[in-house]
């Protein structure tokens, strides 16, 4: 593990140097949002990018957690342009129509050289009231809020490189390749994964210390159809909502495709697919005899419905291939410093929580970051939840997809995951959207202080112990069923046992019902279920239902307004 990095007590910083209070490496969405929130409340900060825009980027498939995020972070800090990433048709109206929709997560289930099981495939459909998502088109959404960014007084800079960080006790000096130099209260490094700032401290783990493994490959493409065209499966065995309407992910042993389509939402007028394969690089390991395209093309003749879907297809940029995605940092704050997000860690792309995860980490920063600027009070004490929450956020995870990679070679396996996955996504909205309604009727930030008092952060619903033991119970009995301890079928039976016998569990979805593999929440379901929440869940559930409706009745004809 690194040692402690210490600032030195003096650094000799030039007469030219140019002054400002925030410095951040990186205008991806964490270092365009968080620069926009600062500047916006009256923060002086630099934004910096070895790149320039626009350009290429991944984590295109938004969730139901990441919009509400958007909204909080949009309300609280007064910067309006964040809300309107939040759903499709604004997105489309406000940023452009290059965007798809996100009407579900779609998962099937593949062996080598056969055809699907229809009887093998799980779909969960958004409720409207939790979000109305989209896939984004990255290029344009990262570049319209780096010009956010520039519109709030930020100074930008592109094609800027780091030559030299250096700290001291009033703040650091960072010096760039063509000579500039700035001074800065607070250095952000949101760079990812190539972090100047973790190369400078030696902060990466080696090896990383997650449990989950796994490499990639991606691209966008166009002319890939929709798999509802190609599959061959009969009508009354398709889920309630086209596999195009939504993320769909192609599950293959210790593996997954993901097809997300821009071309899918009316109003859009990009043609183009994001196309990926993930796969542990210890199960396969990456070749040294074949290009990414060919290796692709390999596991596409693996599985043949799969196969179907890029028939007349190709690709519209080169490929990106990956070594480990997994990477780990011993520490996140230091003195005057945060490594934030996806320059903090990484786990994979499946279940979309990149930008969540992101969205939370910047709403935890900035906040400690806005009063260090008023009382000068930068102690790495100040920052500690944030170094929390960004280990909660990814060691959590690392818990759910490895568990998720685990059982995808078993369907009953894979179907108790999808419901420990999908049955707390509500509640975690839940907490969120309960404390934005009371905020907007009375401006009082306690109520996102209120978000952040719990033992567990980083967990999607917090608050919840019952939720954490059904958690780790999974991950649990996934990796016995790893080893060879248990057989699919009991490790399934053990996980359905936790899910059904909880009384935090939501059964009114039919969460609780594997047989039900198509979850689609109706407008009479969303009703059952605030009625179970109110009078017969359990305590957690209860208090948590109970806080959203009386957050609703307090913000009055506004809440319906507020929670599309």
């Amino acid at each position: 593990m690194a040692t402690k990095p210490q600032p030195a007590t003096a650094v000799a910083v030039p007469s030219t140097a140019k002054q400002c209070d925030v410095f951040i490496l990186g205008s991806g969405l964490a270092g365009t949002t968080i620069a926009s929130i600062l500047a916006k409340q009256g923060a002086n900060v630099v934004l910096v990018d070895a790149a320039q825009h626009p350009r290429f980027a991944i984590g295109e498939s938004q969730t139901p957690q990441l919009a509400e995020w958007l909204h909080i972070l949009a309300e609280r800090y007064e910067v309006p342009e964040l809300a309107k990433l939040a759903d499709v048709g604004t997105t489309t109206r406000e940023v452009g129509p290059m965007v798809g929709t996100k009407v579900h997560f779609g998962f099937i289930r593949h062996d080598k050289g056969k055809e699907p099981d229809p009887k093998e495939t799980t779909q969960f459909a958004i409720p409207k009231l939790l979000a109305q998502n989209s896939h984004l088109f990255r290029q344009d959404s990262d570049a319209w809020m780096f010009y956010v960014a520039a519109r709030y007084g930020v100074t930008t800079r592109q094609l800027w490189f780091a030559t030299d960080l250096d700290f001291d006790d009033d703040g650091v000096t960072i010096t760039g390749r063509n000579g500039e130099v700035f001074r800065a209260k607070y250095l952000i490094d949101a760079s990812g994964f190539r972090s100047p700032l973790a190369e400078k401290f030696d902060l990466r783990e080696k090896p990383a210390r997650f449990k989950h493994h796994s490499r990639s490959m991606f691209t966008h493409f166009i002319g890939v159809k929709p798999f509802d065209d190609v599959s061959g499966h009969p009508q009354d065995q398709r889920p309630p909502i086209p596999w195009h309407k939504g993320t769909l992910h192609h599950m293959i042993d210790r593996g997954w495709f993901w097809i997300i389509p821009f071309d899918n939402y009316e109003k859009s007028m990009n043609p183009l697919c994001s196309v990926g394969l993930t796969i542990d690089e210890r199960t396969y390991p990456k070749p040294t005899d074949m290009t990414p395209e060919e290796e692709f093309n390999h596991f596409l003749d693996l599985y043949p419905a799969v196969k179907r879907q890029f028939d007349g297809a190709h690709r519209v940029r080169e490929w990106v291939s990956t070594d480990r995605l997994q990477y780990s940092s011993s520490r996140t704050i230091g003195h005057r410093w945060c490594l934030m997000s996806h320059a903090a860690g990484f786990i994979d792309p499946l279940f979309s929580r990149g930008l969540s995860n992101t969205m939370e980490v910047v709403d935890a920063l900035a906040s400690r970051i806005l009063a260090a600027l008023k009382d000068g009070d930068f102690s790495e004490e100040r920052f500690q939840y944030v170094e929390a929450v960004e280990t909660g956020l990814l060691n959590f995870n690392d818990e759910l997809v490895n568990s998720a990679f685990i059982s995808f070679s078993h369907f009953k396996l894979w179907n108790a995951v999808f419901r420990v996955w999908g049955c707390f996504i509500t509640p975690g909205v839940m907490r969120l959207s309960g404390a934005r309604l009371r905020y907007v009727v009375d401006g009082n930030d306690r109520h996102f202080q209120a978000l952040e008092k719990t033992k567990n952060p980083g967990l999607w619903w917090p608050e919840s112990t019952e939720f954490q033991r059904i958690l780790e119970a999974m991950a649990e009995t996934c990796e016995k069923y790893e080893v060879g301890e248990l057989s699919g079928d009991a490790a399934a039976d053990i996980i359905l046992k936790v899910v059904q016998e909880s009384p935090e569990v939501n059964p009114t979805f039919g969460w609780k019902d594997p047989e039900l593999r198509f979850v689609a929440p109706s407008s009479w379901m969303l009703a059952r279920f605030i009625r179970w929440g109110l009078f017969a869940a359990g305590p957690d559930m209860r208090k948590l239902t109970r806080f959203v409706i009386s957050g609703a009745l307090k913000a009055g004809p506004r809440a319906r307004q507020l929670l599309k």
